[in-house]
């Protein structure tokens, strides 16, 4: 599909898990998302472990995708302790991976964190009492602080977000609820809401619903991967929202 003089289209997916077998699996998936897209968004959990050899073979495999890819890391990509080596391997293979910056692609700025958990609305987690429970909810804060700062960056008419964790709690509905507190936080809808975006894309909640609206009405995509497949399953598994130039 060629590109429209009118409108770009973002493609997006969280949660690919690549491991150790994926290698060869995905090509063909990325060539597809490249020829339905201007530009491709990764919404974290891209590997399973966070290991250089799985990053490795997901560099390999977006070897396919001609358009260019902007990401951001998910929890996942941290278990080994070396999220830095997922950056590097991605970054040498031409991905601009996101952590509190913004980038532009033909005249749409991007702005994109990884989040953190914490809850939502009145059911958000205080930082009050252990030292524990307060770093935690700093974690929130620092996140919510980095969007807010790639977020006033752009200058750009059309703006978008991409995050791991969900900013609002429409999108994890679905999921059981004592798990929501670990699926995003409302603290990262704040910025989202004194920077306004036309669109957010985040991933994380496999079994959370497919779209819903910020306070101020802004469409938020969950873009998981495992709930599109099941959602959609006589559609490719990611997401094209096309924007007005």
């Amino acid at each position: 599909m060629g590109k429209s003089a009118t409108s770009i289209r973002f493609a997006a997916v969280g949660d690919i898990h690549v491991n150790k077998d994926s290698a060869g699996t995905l090509r063909s998936f990325f060539a597809q998302a490249a020829e339905a897209a201007d530009a491709l968004l990764l919404c974290g959990d891209l590997t399973d472990y966070g290991t250089a050899e799985e990053a490795h073979i997901l560099a390999e495999e977006l070897g396919a995708c001609s358009v260019p890819i902007v990401a951001v890391l998910g929890n996942h990509d941290y278990e080994s302790g070396t999220p830095e080596i997922v950056v590097e391997t991605l970054t040498r293979a031409g991905v601009r991976v996101l952590d509190g910056e913004a980038c532009e692609i033909e005249g749409v700025g991007i702005a994109g964190v990884k989040g953190f958990a914490g809850g939502f609305g009145r059911g958000s987690l205080g930082a009050w009492g252990e030292p524990a429970i307060k770093l935690f909810v700093k974690e929130a804060l620092n996140e919510a602080m980095k969007l807010e700062s790639a977020l006033a960056k752009l200058r750009m008419p059309r703006r978008i977000a991409m995050l791991h964790y969900s900013p609002i709690d429409g999108t994890v509905e679905g999921e059981p609820l004592e798990i929501y507190p670990f699926l995003g936080s409302s603290r990262l809808e704040e910025p989202l809401l004194r920077y306004p975006v036309d669109a957010i894309f985040h991933g994380h909640a496999h079994r959370g619903t497919l779209e819903a609206k910020t306070i101020s009405g802004v469409p938020v995509y969950n873009v998981a991967r495992p709930l599109l497949l099941r959602s959609r399953p006589d559609m490719p598994p990611f997401r094209v929202v096309e924007l007005p130039r």
